[in-house]
């Protein structure tokens, strides 16, 4: 198939897929928004009243949404991409077109949703009188990042759900794991020293740590900042590797999968 056709089959399968996940809803894309809202409301409660946590961090309240919604992307695009090829067992046992494509119309729904949340964000820094400068601008890259990252993952993931059914319940452990493993509600700071560097060196705690730094103080502790160049582009090739070796090995599974699913 050329380039075009499968970039318009992306997004057709992304779009169908984004109507479908709110259709019957009343309240539609709103629900997307409220569990990431509640959840960051009764953690910012809890660590703030009952804790002090959030005491003691600058614009806390945006420190953590940021922290969140980041996850919560990462949470849903890789658990979505994971899902895909299975769900999709009926497309692919009748259409002959490469199955990476499945797996990314997953991901460019998530993508979508967390977009319009994007916006809450800078909504919240705003209204926190936290005014974002041009250090802004990073996101973009950071998004792009962490979407590479993601599609890395889910094609392994993919490729071994197809096989392996265990995998959905293995991988919500981990993100169960990595909520709490990654910077989210606490600062880097409270990692013991033994451990930050592999904490920083995550990719996920590297994009947050970034975002942060980007749109809210150029205080927050980055991993560039804390290992210098070049020890920096450890995390961005710890992505580049994860996506290369998705793409390979989904590409050399993917002529069975009309078989296994």
């Amino acid at each position: 198939m050329k380039k075009t056709n499968l970039l318009n089959l992306t997004l057709q399968l992304a779009l169908t897929d984004f109507k479908l996940k709110y259709s019957g809803s009343v309240l539609g894309y709103v629900w997307s928004l409220v569990k990431p809202l509640l959840l960051f409301g009764v953690l910012y409660v809890i660590f703030t009243y009952f804790f002090s946590l959030g005491k003691g961090i600058p614009n806390y309240p945006v420190y953590l949404l940021v922290g969140i919604m980041f996850w919560a992307f990462f949470a849903e695009a890789t658990m979505s991409g994971m899902h895909s090829i299975v769900s999709r067992g009926d497309l692919i046992r009748k259409i002959n077109f490469p199955k990476f494509v499945i797996v990314l119309s997953a991901i460019t729904t998530s993508l979508l949703t967390f977009a319009l949340n994007l916006v809450i964000i800078f909504v919240f820094l705003f209204a926190s009188h936290v005014i974002p400068d041009y250090h802004a601008l990073l996101i973009l890259p950071l998004v792009f990042e962490l979407v590479v990252f993601i599609l890395g993952l889910s094609l392994v993931l993919a490729t071994f759900f197809t096989k392996f059914r265990d995998f959905s319940h293995i991988w919500e452990v981990v993100l169960q794991v990595g909520f709490y493993a990654v910077p989210l509600i606490y600062p880097v700071i409270f990692i013991p020293e033994a451990l930050r560097w592999v904490i920083m060196l995550n990719p996920v705690t590297q994009i947050i740590q970034d975002a942060r730094w980007s749109l809210i103080s150029q205080d927050v502790l980055t991993t560039w900042k804390m290992m210098g160049m070049p020890l920096a582009f450890l995390a961005p090739t710890i992505v580049v590797v994860i996506f290369v070796f998705g793409l390979w090995f989904f590409n050399i599974s993917a002529k069975s999968f009309a078989e296994e699913i």
